[in-house]
């Protein structure tokens, strides 16, 4: 006979609904709204696990030493990210929540709190490491694990040392084949004579590019220039090659082999859209909450805040290469034996 399974013992719902202790009620202070704050921080700590859940899956994935574009695989990494996004949509929207909120509300039971803080959330910098927001480009790194419990500290460095989702998008990247077979670009015809030591195909791109700039973009052709042929800068995340590729596949998204690629890299910008959302709308109501007080871990609350709003995009290099895209009827003519590349019917 199959075990029966109940509804609240699969949830384990005794636990879950006997988690809201009120710091309120133990100092026989009652603050109503008290009991809203836990479960909405209850509530992102549980959608935190499901998106770390969602982006070890992912990485598992891309880790492999080949990804073919036109399998399950893609598919399923493009579907999970999809999914983080929207999980990422309900974090936002549960400022609504909390904003019923008001002022003299969280006053009832904001100093009971202390040094209790959101800045402990270690799921959350866990997340942003996963993503792959590195230590030296943090705001507030004086603050980043000095009041996280030692386990976590040490699970979070572990977690730095490790690939990153934006190191294995670089991996992928590179590893795509346009510009490494020669075979794909046999029949391409040149518009403009080749530069010396450039695939035919970036030659003709560059002097294109460098036409479409108004006089006061100039500039931009230096930044594309180190952007996808300067592999000296070591700091860079994405390397010329990925961003070759990247670009490639933004242009070119309408070849059907390209379809999944350019979903992949649009989910990967929406995570980090929706972050800077979260945080922008984070910012907002704790100035609406608190004003120009600090944190009650510490922080100088909304300036730390704003900190992080401005320096945390995860996957900005990626962001960056709408500064070098040229209109449609611009673009050079693939080679036919590449446009049978990137149809349905291209294998292997």
């Amino acid at each position: 006979m199959a075990k029966e399974v109940h509804y609240s013992d699969y949830l384990q719902l005794d636990k879950i609904l006997n988690a809201q202790r009120l710091e309120s009620d133990l100092e026989n202070c009652h603050a109503h709204d008290e009991m809203l704050f836990i479960i909405i921080h209850q509530a992102y700590e549980l959608w935190f696990k499901q998106i770390l859940f969602e982006i070890d899956s992912i990485a598992a994935i891309m880790g492999k030493p080949a990804i073919n574009d036109n399998s399950p695989d893609l598919q399923m990494v493009v579907h999970r990210l999809n999914r983080i996004v929207t999980i990422l949509k309900v974090a936002v929207h549960q400022i609504d929540i909390m904003e019923t909120m008001t002022s003299m509300d969280f006053l009832d039971f904001r100093n009971l709190l202390r040094p209790a803080s959101g800045f402990q959330s270690w799921q959350f910098k866990l997340t942003e490491a996963k993503l792959g927001l590195k230590y030296t480009e943090r705001h507030g790194q004086e603050y980043y694990i000095s009041q996280l419990r030692s386990e976590h500290i040490e699970l979070i460095k572990k977690t730095e040392e490790q690939p990153s989702l934006l190191d294995l998008l670089d991996a992928w990247l590179k590893r795509m084949p346009f510009f490494r077979n020669e075979k794909y670009w046999e029949d391409y015809q040149a518009v403009q004579p080749v530069m010396e030591g450039r695939h035919p195909f970036w030659s003709d791109y560059t002097r294109i590019y460098d036409k479409s700039l108004q006089d006061n973009e100039r500039y931009n052709l230096r930044a594309f220039e180190k952007v996808f042929f300067d592999d000296t800068d070591e700091n860079r995340r994405l390397s010329p090659g990925a961003c070759q590729a990247a670009l490639f596949i933004i242009l070119y998204r309408g070849y059907p082999l390209l379809h999944l690629p350019f979903e992949l890299l649009n989910a990967l910008l929406e995570i980090d859209e929706q972050l800077s959302t979260w945080r922008y709308r984070h910012m907002n109501m704790v100035h609406r909450m608190i004003g120009m007080r600090t944190g009650t871990g510490g922080s100088s609350g909304k300036a730390y805040l704003k900190g992080a709003l401005d320096k945390h995009y995860i996957f900005r290099e990626l962001a960056a290469l709408t500064s070098f895209l040229i209109e449609r009827r611009s673009l050079p003519t693939l080679p036919s034996s590449l446009e049978k590349r990137l149809g349905f019917a291209a294998v292997g």
